[in-house]
Formats: structure tokens, sequence, C-alpha cells
């Protein structure tokens, strides 16, 4: 039988200079926008929320607006991202954040693995509907 997939959610928080706020992960070194694992017990907002604060220390605005939907090929990892306003806090590092940067569209592409990139990009552009696609991981597939 095939494992199941699961559900994460990130959040693209935009500042007033079109740049959106990036995290390099403790765990892989890796530049992402902040998001995780849906839990079992929560709303998508909830999650979203959590985990934003969690890995940026910024509360975030709801509603926030979904800008794409990823699907992990490799992974079996259903992601939906949003575009997100920050509503309260300072960014700081946490336990999951090793650093954090304000990036350019540019610096997005120049940070990021596509498959990460794209998600920051289409937030970006807040594209209507929202984005559908699928990577390994790394690449688009």
């Amino acid at each position: 039988m095939d494992r199941p997939h699961s559900v994460s959610v990130a959040g693209v928080i935009v500042d007033d200079h079109g740049r959106a706020l990036l995290i390099k992960r403790r765990d892989n070194g890796k530049w992402e926008p902040p998001g995780g694992v849906v839990e079992r017990d929560e709303t998508l907002p909830e999650a979203l929320q959590r985990e934003v604060l969690e890995e940026t220390g910024i509360k975030i605005a709801l509603p926030a607006t979904l800008t794409g939907v990823y699907k992990n090929m490799t992974g079996l990892i259903v992601s939906l991202v949003f575009r997100c306003q920050a509503a309260d806090g300072t960014p700081t590092t946490g336990d999951e954040t090793r650093a954090l940067r304000w990036a350019t569209r540019e610096e997005v592409t120049e940070l990021a693995d596509e498959a990460y990139a794209i998600r920051v990009i289409d937030a970006l552009d807040a594209t209507s509907p929202p984005a559908i696609r699928a990577h390994d991981g790394v690449k688009l597939v």
C-alpha cells in the first residue's frame, strides 16, 4: 500500500519594498519560505500562523492569500503556499531557523532551490488562480 501524503503550509511574508522573508533552515541549510506540516487538530490558517511564528517570530495577519499548491513527487508532500502580511513581531531566528533574510525576486532565485524559489515568485506575483506545480524536492517536473 502506498504511504499517505503529508500536508504542509508555507507563508511568504512580503514587505513594503516587495521583498520576501526567507529562512535558512537549521536541518539542511536551505533557504525557503517559513512553513511546515499541518498537525491533526489544526485548521490551515492555524497551522500557517503557528509555523510562521515558530520560524520567524512574526505573527501574520489572517486571512492570507493562497498563491500556489505544490506536490513533492518524491517526498509525497502537498504544500499550500500563502502570501502573508506581518501583523506583529520582529524577525528572529529560532530552533528551526539558522538565519533570516529579506530577499528580492532576483535574490530568491539565487538563494533557493528551484522548487522553493518558484513558491516565493508565485507568491510575489500573487497569481490568480493559484499556481499548481509538481517537483522532485529540488527541481520542477
